[in-house]
């Protein structure tokens, strides 16, 4: 276990190292190796500002404002207003909406693919549709039972994406997944993170993504787990996104059912972490529901009830597939449970918290 905690730290400090070292080696020398290789659609609810919201009001994985004309319009099969949204996030740097919006376009894409072929057929360089394409590919190929053969085949579109603009870190996070599903050495991994922090070294894609990929490298070893998500948060402004870091240890550590036991004061620290960064984010607003819905259920299952109603009001109607996907095949009547719940538990009538309708124990893994 010493050595391991030791490898487990000089990922980290390694990183320090790697941002000083000249980009053009790391990136190079990262995209030349071998390895380098839907949400449900609803109406938004942006007028919706109070609360309590009634069963029907509740949304599940809305779109926001800049993303919902670009799904409707990729309906119909136009592909421009999303080439224009992530063109714009480009060229603005918003890294964090970028990853969410390249993400769900892809899921989009899963169903209904005509629009991106299009868009790829008509502009088969841009790094937008590029990205876009790589991620639907990846997404495929993680539903594959010769997922890492099927992900290796998949390096070309990752490269090509991540050649279209030096700049963006989110052909990495999506690289850095790609890793874990392939079960890349930790020695490559470490590489595809240096380059990656490099073009944003806040980046929460990215920092999910090595979090999930060293959960999986040495399963059940929470406290190393911590202690990168602890560091990642403490180097973070304080409304970065990677401030919920931490959180997603705490969720990973609560739903595993193995390895060393961590201090309820460990847990609780890492919750209050993001209830810190909570009320700097908007209220009632589809972009940081994803992170308010890990963290009711995380809250729940420590029965903090008070400080999960807050994050319910502050929450608005907004559920998200992730986390109750985790324990359910609804994730919406999951959710609307759970809100039950926190309603009575702070009231002071507990009864439950999130639990699996599966019949077995909850998953820590989303892809």
């Amino acid at each position: 276990m010493t050595t391991r905690r030791t490898t487990f730290r000089k990922f980290h400090e390694r990183t320090g190292a790697a941002l000083t070292s000249g980009l053009s080696m790391v990136s190079t020398m990262a995209l030349q190796l071998p390895f380098i290789r839907p949400s449900r659609m609803t109406r938004t609810a942006s007028h919706l500002a109070g609360g309590p919201f009634t069963d029907d009001e509740v949304l599940l994985d809305a779109p926001d404002a800049r993303l919902s004309p670009a799904l409707v319009a990729a309906a119909r099969g136009d592909h421009g207003p999303a080439a224009v949204l992530l063109q714009a996030t480009r060229a603005a740097a918003e890294w964090e909406r970028r990853d969410r919006y390249v993400t769900r376009l892809a899921a989009f894409a899963r169903s209904r693919p005509e629009w991106l072929d299009a868009w790829l057929a008509t502009a088969p360089k841009d790094p937008d549709a590029l990205l876009v394409g790589a991620q639907l590919a990846v997404d495929r190929a993680w539903q594959s039972p010769a997922r890492a053969e099927v992900l290796r085949e998949v390096s070309p579109l990752i490269t090509a994406a991540a050649r279209g603009d030096q700049r963006d870190p989110v052909p990495w996070r999506l690289a850095l997944d790609h890793a874990r599903g392939a079960q890349a050495g930790h020695k490559y991994f470490e590489e595809l993170w240096a380059a990656a922090v490099r073009r944003a070294p806040h980046h929460y894609g990215c920092h999910v993504a090595a979090l999930r990929y060293l959960a999986t490298y040495w399963h059940g070893s929470h406290h190393e787990c911590f202690d990168f998500a602890d560091r990642a948060a403490q180097d973070a402004p304080a409304d970065a996104l990677v401030q919920a870091l931490p959180l997603r240890a705490a969720f990973g550590y609560l739903t595993d059912g193995c390895g060393p036991e961590v201090p309820r004061e460990r847990l609780d620290t890492a919750v209050d972490r993001a209830i810190a960064l909570s009320p700097r984010l908007p209220a009632a607003d589809p972009w940081p529901a994803r992170m308010r819905n890990l963290l009711i259920f995380v809250l729940v299952r420590l029965e903090r009830w008070a400080d999960a109603r807050e994050q319910l009001r502050l929450n608005g109607p907004y559920a998200t597939s992730f986390p109750w996907d985790q324990v359910s095949d609804d994730p919406l009547h999951h959710f609307l449970r759970v809100r039950d719940d926190i309603r009575a538990g702070a009231a002071g009538r507990p009864s439950g918290h999130p639990r699996s309708e599966r019949g077995g124990r909850v998953r820590s893994g989303d892809h």
